[in-house]
């Protein structure tokens, strides 16, 4: 075998080895965390103890319209959430696009807020939560993209 071929050969097995190591990191890693799917949902009835002003907020929303029970899974300020996030206004957006788009931006959160109709359909929205000059307000509702 000539020495071309030599280190040819040598070359493919190297970025083998370490292409396989890559992809064998990531599979033992499993994305970094328990991922959105390990965000349980948790009811919200009369008895809920909200953890935040956006969780009181969506309790006294869902007690003034005689919604409850409702269940909410907050992802709070997730990246991947917000990575999967597709509003009305917003698809996919990053941090800093969420900074472009609301000035005075000092935080935000994704909730996924499931409701019980009348005729027992279930409505699943899911909505980006703003904090914009000390006050939490919608910034925008949609879904979580799969």
């Amino acid at each position: 075998m000539n020495k071309a071929i030599k280190y040819l050969v040598f070359f493919l097995i190297f970025d083998a080895v370490v292409i396989g190591a890559y992809f064998g990191y990531r599979a033992l890693r499993g994305g970094g965390g328990p991922g959105l799917a390990g965000v349980p949902w948790v009811t919200v009835d009369e008895d809920f103890e909200p953890r935040n002003e956006v969780e009181a907020f969506i309790k006294a929303d869902a007690e003034n319209r005689g919604a409850l029970p409702v269940q909410i899974r907050n992802f709070g300020s997730d990246k991947k959430a917000l990575k999967r996030f597709k509003g009305r206004e917003l698809a996919r957006p990053t941090e800093n696009i969420l900074n472009l788009f609301f000035k005075g931006l000092a935080d935000w959160m994704i909730v996924e807020i499931k409701i019980k109709t009348g005729g027992e359909i279930e409505a699943v929205r899911t909505v980006l939560y703003v904090l914009q000059n000390t006050q939490w307000k919608v910034g925008d509702s949609g879904s979580l993209l799969d």
